[in-house]
């Protein structure tokens, strides 16, 4: 079977902080940006590496989300616990650097892990924890 990931998602609270961060930041090319009705779903990706990409979209928009579950994704955005992804470069060190210079909150500098990777954690503008691994 031939299978990959195409696209993952990522609740933003901000499009124009989130796009500033994986753009500025982690040095992500913009390769759409749709607004309707008020929200943003903007998607964003690794240069040279087209057919990956993470679509930014407004949080608790599926119709199936009761307003009580809104409330706990808003809650969970502001404290960092309701979303994350894995990153992986061969230069840590100079993409944490990037990160922090830029301003990203950091939750661990890079660390070698007893799990045997080296990686370190920061957080996106809407408190998403972005985990970038060392790739050896």
């Amino acid at each position: 079977m031939d299978i990959s990931i195409h696209a993952s998602f990522l609740p933003h609270d901000d499009p124009d902080a989130s796009v500033a961060f994986y753009r500025d930041a982690l040095g992500f090319e913009v390769r759409n940006d749709v607004g309707y009705d008020g929200m943003r779903w903007i998607t964003v990706g690794p240069k040279g590496q087209p057919s990956t990409s993470i679509v930014l979209q407004p949080p608790a928009i599926d119709p199936g989300v009761t307003e009580e579950e809104r409330r706990t994704i808003v809650e969970m955005m502001a404290k960092g616990t309701f979303a994350g992804i894995v990153l992986a470069t061969p230069d840590l060190d100079g993409v944490f650097r990037r990160a922090r210079d830029w301003g990203a909150e950091v939750i661990e500098e890079p660390t070698e892990q007893p799990y045997g990777v080296r990686d370190c954690a920061v957080r996106d503008p809407a408190g998403n924890m972005v985990r970038i691994q060392e790739l050896r």
